[in-house]
């Protein structure tokens, strides 16, 4: 059996890849609705204790305008921080920053929930 030898040259040349710029992959909305481990979960100031967006939403339309403006106010903004930093929707903290009641803020969540 005879072989012959192939020159760098005459080898098949695959088409460059061409860069493509990866996405950090979105969790996904299921994820985004679940309860978060113990250690997580969001404390309010009432004593009321919140484990996902469900519980969250059922608090704010409870809540005292007095325990909201604790939370949500010029300075802190922990409902966003919470929704950020532990459920991972980024989108919807930023969007709730931007709210300024009790009212707006269910219904922005409640909006997302259901996108």
């Amino acid at each position: 059996m005879v072989t012959k030898k192939v020159k760098p040259e005459e080898k098949a040349q695959k088409p460059a890849k061409k860069p493509t710029l990866q996405k950090k992959a979105a969790k996904p909305a299921k994820k985004l609705l679940e309860k978060v481990p113990a250690e997580y979960v969001f404390w309010c100031h009432d004593g009321s204790v919140y484990t996902n967006l469900y519980e969250l939403i059922e608090g704010l339309q409870t809540m005292s305008e007095e325990t909201f403006t604790y939370h949500s106010n010029l300075e802190k903004h922990d409902f966003s921080n919470w929704i950020r930093d532990i459920i991972g929707d980024v989108e919807l903290a930023d969007e709730l920053m931007m709210v300024a009641s009790r009212p707006e803020a269910v219904s922005c969540i409640m909006a997302r929930i259901s996108s």
